[in-house]
C-alpha cells in the first residue's frame, strides 16, 4: 500500500513546514492529485489518521480535489481534457504532451499558532 508512504512524505513535509512558521498544530492539509497519479484516495484518507496519529498534525482534517488529464497537442497546438487518453479531440492526433493530471500536489495547509499575549507593566 503506497498510500501509507505517501502520507508518511506528506506528514514529513507538512511537519517541517509548520515547524518553520512556530505553529503548535496543523488543522488541515488540502492535497491536489490527479487520476493518473496511481493514489487510491479512499485508501489515503483511511491511510491518514494512523500516519498522523501522535503528532502535530493528529487533529488534522485532510482534503483532496482530483485535477483532470489536460493535455497539449503537438499537431494542431490543442489544450484540451482528452476524452480518449492522450487522443486530442481536435485532430485526433496521438502526438500529445501530458499537461497535468499525474501530479500530486499539497495545496496548502492551514495552520495553528500560538496566541501571543503581552504583558505590559
Amino acid at each position: 500500500m503506497h498510500e501509507l508512504s505517501l502520507c508518511r512524505g506528506v506528514l514529513q513535509q507538512v511537519t517541517r513546514i509548520a515547524e518553520a512558521h512556530h505553529a503548535i498544530a496543523i488543522n488541515a492539509i488540502h492535497l491536489h492529485i490527479g487520476p493518473l497519479a496511481g493514489v487510491e484516495v479512499e485508501l489515503l484518507e483511511r491511510a491518514f489518521p494512523l500516519v498522523s496519529r501522535g503528532t502535530i498534525a493528529e487533529h488534522a482534517t485532510l482534503e483532496v480535489t482530483r485535477s483532470v488529464v489536460t493535455i497539449y497537442c503537438a499537431k494542431c497546438g490543442n489544450r484540451c481534457e482528452p476524452k480518449r487518453l492522450f487522443i486530442c479531440n481536435s485532430c485526433h492526433s496521438s502526438v500529445t504532451e501530458l499537461l497535468s493530471g499525474d501530479e500530486i500536489r499539497i495545496e496548502n495547509i492551514v495552520l495553528k499558532k500560538r496566541v501571543q499575549t503581552d504583558h505590559v507593566h
